[in-house]
């Protein structure tokens, strides 16, 4: 593959031009939270949505922390006197960081944009260019081998990643470096894949200029630079997962033919996870006139995994081609190129018998168990990042209802979660509600029916009585024969510790 159109990078090799220049960064506040007390919300937020205008507005002084933003993250060139009192100037023109400009001015030849990690640490994501928020909408024409930085799908991901410490960690498709420079938290390895040089390459700045350890980094497609050997206990991947007719960009297109790359990743996943090791991945797949979404991605988790797979929103073919083709600039060019595209991708999905594109997550867990678990549902709904303590514990739940029979139930003993409320809904003034929803307000923010015995069951559960104890107390008052009360609820408490509502006590 040619990048020989994009600019050259900064050297990869010169770990102390990027810890100097890291400090310079640090001692200037260009920090995430230095960013938003400069520019205010708006204009914050703004630049996640690639407008730079009100940052531009909010930056036209002279202090060391507007001249960083103009400099790495607006792309304006900057009077070579003015930075050189605040960066090694000399020493980042010289290792590539900087190129000077115009005669008097120098400019930043990648985008740098700080990034606050999960316990406060000051991380700096490194892309091409104009690309430093990711995901649709934003920069115009992208050229092939183009490298992003950080948007939605990224932080999407790290989001629900687990967070346990693991020996070894797996970075598929890498791009700038973001789901490796979590992973360093908590693995003592982590490797990190791309079939894009240049990603790999921006990867080891990304890594370097946050003050993380170095990645074993390797070239290839998916698996490829993986020898047969290798397992891991944490494999994470925002693949090219946009479902097309082509390959024109890297960073998005997968190039295999609809959803198949995304169906390949997730099957080859099993075998090079350990013994309760995850792999976590964004995904698109398609809905086939015909045939159920669900069974489709039920075929694809491998032998000897669990898995979690949540849909989290759903579009027709037409508002799919519309988000990629704006999401390249196509729609700010050549009109009839433009409906050229879009006809191009409407006969692909014809063909396909597409009629609607979903998005969401997938987990494997890889378990000894003869009987996995294969959970595949649609959750449009607000959730509460990060996920990835909530990931590991729906696993942990798997496992205790595996272990647990009906008549295990009743024996044990149940704590209701913390910040579940109850909502009765019925008519005014009646005297029973219609339906009693019990609601979280932390995790997945699930809500779900339940029937007065269920409510009041959980209500009760405080850990300090069994099941059965509650149920039959539970009988005695509403004047139920305990034994087919006990018959009748275990599959609704089974529900309630799938879906978290209720925890195992002990």
């Amino acid at each position: 593959m040619s990048n020989s159109s994009l600019p050259t990078l900064p050297a990869s090799d010169r770990p102390e031009a990027a810890a100097r220049l890291r400090d310079a960064l640090l001692g200037a506040a260009f920090t995430a939270d230095g960013l938003l007390e400069l520019l205010g919300a708006p204009a914050y937020a703004a630049l996640a949505r690639s407008e730079t205008v009100p940052a531009l507005r909010a930056t036209r002084g002279d202090t060391p922390l507007e001249t960083l933003v103009r400099l790495f993250l607006l792309q304006q060139p900057v009077p070579y006197a003015r930075v050189e009192g605040v960066l090694p100037v000399a020493e980042c023109v010289e290792s590539g960081w900087l190129v000077s400009v115009g005669g008097d001015e120098v400019a930043a030849t990648v985008d740098v944009r700080p990034y606050g990690g999960p316990d406060g640490e000051d991380w700096f994501i490194v892309s091409d260019l104009g690309c430093a928020v990711g995901g649709a909408g934003g920069i115009g024409s992208r050229e092939e081998g183009v490298v992003l930085g950080v948007g939605g799908a990224s932080t999407t991901l790290a989001g629900i990643t687990v967070r346990t410490p693991v020996s070894a960690a797996l970075d598929l498709g890498t791009g700038s470096g973001i789901q490796a420079l979590h992973a360093a938290r908590h693995a003592t390895r982590v490797t990190a894949t791309d079939v894009n040089p240049r990603a790999l390459h921006i990867t080891a700045l990304t890594l370097a200029l946050s003050g993380a350890p170095a990645a074993d980094l390797r070239e290839g497609s998916l698996f490829e630079p993986v020898r047969d050997d290798e397992t891991y206990e944490l494999i994470v991947s925002n693949p090219p997962f946009v479902i097309s007719p082509g390959a024109r960009l890297t960073y998005r297109d997968g190039g295999m033919g609809g959803d198949d790359l995304c169906r390949s990743l997730v099957q080859e996943a099993g075998e090079r996870l350990r013994e309760g090791g995850f792999a976590q991945f964004l995904a698109n797949w398609q809905h086939v006139e015909g045939e159920d979404w669900q069974d489709r991605l039920r075929s694809w988790v491998p032998r000897g995994c669990d898995a979690w797979i949540v849909q989290r929103e759903v579009q027709d073919v037409t508002q799919y081609a519309e988000l990629w083709l704006r999401d390249a600039g196509d729609h700010q060019g050549d009109t009839a190129a433009y409906e050229a595209l879009y006809d191009a991708w409407l006969d692909e999905f014809e063909a396909r018998k597409v009629r609607a594109v979903g998005f969401g997550w997938i987990t494997l867990r890889r378990t000894d168990s003869d009987a996995p678990s294969i959970t595949v549902e649609e959750w449009p709904h607000p959730v509460e990042q990060p996920l990835g303590d909530t990931v590991r514990v729906h696993f942990d739940r798997v496992d205790y209802l595996r272990a647990h029979d009906d008549a295990a139930l009743l024996a044990a003993h149940f704590r209701l979660a913390d910040e579940v409320i109850q909502e009765q809904v019925g008519l005014p003034g009646a005297e029973d509600p219609e339906h009693v929803v019990l609601r979280q307000h932390r995790g997945m923010r699930r809500a779900t029916k339940v029937d007065t015995v269920g409510a009041g069951f959980a209500g009760v559960c405080d850990g300090t009585l069994s099941a059965g104890r509650i149920l039959d107390a539970i009988a005695q008052l509403v004047g139920e024969d305990p034994v087919l009360l006990r018959d009748r609820t275990p599959a609704q408490i089974r529900l309630l510790v799938e879906q978290g509502f209720l925890e195992p006590v002990g």
